[in-house]
């Protein structure tokens, strides 16, 4: 019985000694981690301020605020030199008249009725974007400022998308509602009766597709934490040229050219 029990006790040590010694291997691990981690990190703060080029690729996402309109995006870019990047992108946005003007219409009571609509509006124009450009360094982030600024510019294709804008009216024949869409010829029931738009997914199966091509300029802020992630602001002008007319309002001119301002917020990682 005793030569039992003393088995028994030498098993326990052996194994509190293994459980000891396996529990600070982790803790070492750890540490060597988290040292390696930090002599990382002072790498890159030593290379980047040296104008090392230090990464191969990056990857951004990032949302536009237009004049006309919004654009949600994602570029792509490989290093080329320590100040230019090869990149290529794809946007998709919607582009807006700058006399859309929004409506809702109300009972006797005021009492808002059905969904707001945009008067006059004939299409939903939306684009999607793919092209190519680059980004050129124009300042790196120095020890103070913290800020990278560089040129971003590129060109590319377009698919003008226009979906009819249908909207519900209240025939004056029939006192019945029904969703109607612009037609040239007689213009008096979507210009006169309506009351509420048909919803966001009416009209997506009549979809006309128009090709065209689209350039853009502008200036990338980044303020990311070194430069292993990518945090920036852009603003800049981009201009699209269509092969059609593309009418968005009825009371307004189609036009082929389009142009505006953005402001953009964008994200992303490089490795």
């Amino acid at each position: 019985m005793r030569s039992k029990i003393y088995l028994l006790l030498i098993g326990l040590t052996l194994y509190a000694s293994a459980f000891a010694q396996q529990t600070k291997t982790s803790q070492n691990i750890k540490e060597q981690q988290r040292q390696e981690r930090k002599r990382h990190l002072a790498e890159l703060v030593r290379r980047e301020e040296e104008g090392s080029l230090i990464y191969n690729k990056q990857s951004v996402f990032g949302f536009k605020l237009n004049t006309d309109g919004w654009t949600a995006l994602f570029e792509h870019g490989k290093y080329k030199t320590i100040t230019t990047t090869n990149t290529w992108f794809l946007e998709i946005g919607e582009r807006k008249s700058h006399k859309e003007e929004k409506i809702t219409a109300t009972d006797a009571t005021g009492f808002p009725v059905g969904n707001p609509l945009i008067y006059g509006k004939q299409n939903v124009f939306y684009n999607v974007n793919i092209g190519i450009g680059q980004q050129k360094l124009i300042g790196g982030k120095g020890a103070k400022n913290g800020v990278a600024v560089s040129a971003i510019y590129g060109g590319g294709f377009s698919a003008g998308l226009l979906k009819p804008y249908y909207v519900t009216i209240i025939d004056p024949n029939t006192q019945e509602t029904r969703d109607i869409k612009y037609n040239a010829q007689d213009d008096t029931l979507f210009l006169y009766y309506p009351f509420s738009s048909a919803g966001f997914t009416k009209g997506f199966s009549e979809i006309k597709f128009t090709p065209g091509v689209i350039a853009h300029a502008g200036l990338r802020f980044d303020y990311g934490r070194y430069n292993e992630l990518l945090s920036a602001i852009e603003v800049g002008i981009s201009a699209e040229y269509y092969t059609k007319d593309m009418p968005i309002l009825v009371n307004q001119a189609p036009k082929q050219f389009f142009y505006n301002a953005y402001v953009a917020i964008e994200f992303g990682k490089r490795n």
